[in-house]
């Protein structure tokens, strides 16, 4: 199992959840992004900076990702790829997206996206929270406590 971050827009504190995570089971990090990222020295863990433009990180990690593999991403056309290749999907704020409900999220993502083409304000997410937070990390902790060879 490897972990995949979408890391452009992923949340620091969340970023430092996975750090800590891939240490701790000993499970590859990678962090993908258009732009360079530090990291934190680990054998565990590794930042890949692709080319610049549309979905290029997108792309990359549907290429990598493998079944088993877990993605982190908010993106959800991004998931509902790599659902359909096996992996597992965790948002930054803790909700897993998988086969039973990626195509709801993915039909609402593009009435959204077809409401705002025409001009009506659909306002965005809710500011990331403390409560965001914990749920993420404790999804995560439950998910790599199921797919880690290594246990917690």
């Amino acid at each position: 199992m490897k972990i995949w971050v979408d890391a452009d827009a992923c949340p620091a504190v969340i970023k430092e959840i996975l750090f800590r995570a891939a240490n701790r089971v000993q499970v590859p990090l990678t962090l993908i992004a258009n732009q360079m990222l530090r990291v934190p020295p680990s054998p565990w863990i590794r930042a890949l900076q692709v080319p610049s433009g549309f979905d290029v990180a997108d792309q990359r990690i549907v290429e990598e990702a493998e079944a088993g593999d877990l993605v982190i991403t908010a993106d959800i056309p991004l998931a509902a790829q790599v659902i359909a290749k096996g992996a597992r999907v965790l948002d930054p704020r803790g909700e897993l997206l998988d086969a039973n409900n990626i195509e709801e999220r993915l039909t609402m993502r593009n009435f959204l996206d077809t409401l705002r083409g025409t001009g009506v304000e659909t306002g965005g997410p809710a500011a990331f929270s403390a409560a965001d937070r914990q749920t993420f990390a404790n999804r995560l902790d439950g998910l790599l406590a199921k797919l880690s060879p290594r246990r917690l």
